[in-house]
């Protein structure tokens, strides 16, 4: 039976070496998948999927305009596909969480979503709310602190190396603007919560 995955972490935890890997698996067995991931993030290039450890893969992009029912369905009816897998998914609304939980339920196929699930400032990212909540199943991916503890928080970090308290939620970057942090060490980091917050 097909279902939505949610595949979550904080940066760097190697969500996108977990996908590739995962599509390589399918197309070993003779398989077909179809890849996508946000316009936004070109890091690895403007439609590819590409990870830390230097593997890499093309792939179809989406934008916050796409219906990505649409996109699926297209592709299902051109090229049929076992498997969607969608990069950076914290990048998709509310609106296309639901169009991908229409094509699993309508077009029955299974949809693997990876992405983070809180930004620098601790708060979900509307994607990623979207997924927890419509989700049928989801995974976390780990990765640690330099304590060693696990890493749920992610700390931006501004050119003098201070952790940054406001700004934009999305801001493309790598290792250079971004340290993955257990909650305590995020803390420390940025400050508590609930002495910075503004009063209700």
């Amino acid at each position: 039976m097909a279902k939505l995955y949610f595949h979550y972490s904080t940066m760097n935890a190697g969500k996108s070496t977990i996908l590739l890997q995962a599509s390589h698996n399918y197309r070993e067995r003779g398989m077909q998948t179809y890849l996508l991931t946000a316009g936004v993030d070109t890091r690895a290039g403007f439609g590819t999927i590409g990870s830390r450890i230097g593997i890499c893969a093309e792939a179809d992009v989406f934008s916050p305009e796409d219906d990505l029912f649409a996109k699926i369905a297209q592709k299902m009816q051109d090229d049929p596909c076992a498997c969607i897998f969608l990069d950076e998914a914290q990048f998709l609304s509310e609106t296309q969480v639901w169009q991908l939980a229409r094509a699993v339920d309508d077009l029955k196929v299974p949809v693997m979503c990876y992405g983070l699930r809180v930004d620098f400032m601790g708060k979900l990212f509307p994607g990623s709310a979207a997924l927890l909540a419509l989700a049928d199943e989801m995974r976390e991916v780990r990765t640690i602190c330099h304590c060693g503890k696990k890493a749920t928080m992610v700390a931006r970090m501004g050119p003098d190396g201070q952790a940054l308290r406001e700004g934009a939620q999305v801001q493309i970057g790598g290792n250079e603007t971004y340290v993955s942090l257990c909650r305590r060490h995020w803390r420390e980091a940025v400050g508590d919560p609930l002495s910075t917050a503004p009063e209700a």
